[in-house]
């Protein structure tokens, strides 16, 4: 969190955005992974139900839409390639077709607030790490098939 510590320098290279720049960074699991899945573990919420009115909740909003900004765009340009790959605009082989997975509890982090990330209580760590577990679980008992053959989500429908 950039707001809370000072930068780091690991190998000569600063890092003190907290993964506002680029978080995630999928490209380097395109290009560095021999994979072809990538399961995109959600912390911010896709989906809010209502239109945000108080300041607070707008902050809130604002602060969940730049953090997920870069996951979005990257999934566009997955899309894209996806696109061309299928038509045949492009050999297969030349560019690699990503399989995308997704774990999301929109619904339960919709209840946190953006100061909910600065709360570093044990008991509330606790939660989050069951509540994940349970999400875990149930993603793989329904989807987990799915790896290595085709992507769980419809990207077009989750991201653009």
């Amino acid at each position: 969190m950039p707001t809370l510590f000072q930068a780091v320098t690991i190998d000569g290279e600063f890092y003190w955005d907290g993964g506002y720049m680029g978080n995630p960074a999928i490209y380097p699991l395109i290009y560095n992974c021999t994979t072809r899945d990538v399961v995109i573990v959600h912390i911010n919420p896709l989906v809010r139900r209502g239109v945000p009115v108080t300041a607070a909740e707008i902050l809130n909003r604002i602060s969940e839409i730049s953090f997920n900004s870069s996951l979005m765009r990257e999934m566009r340009a997955i899309a894209f390639v996806t696109d061309l790959i299928q038509q045949d605009t492009i050999k297969r082989g030349e560019m690699k077709e990503m399989l995308i997975h997704s774990i999301r509890a929109d619904d339960a982090l919709s209840a946190l607030s953006v100061s909910s990330k600065y709360n570093a209580d044990w008991g509330f760590l606790s939660e989050l790490h069951d509540h994940g577990r349970r999400e875990a679980d149930a993603w793989l008992a329904h989807r987990y098939g799915n790896i290595g053959q085709r992507s769980s989500i419809d990207i077009r429908r989750e991201f653009l």
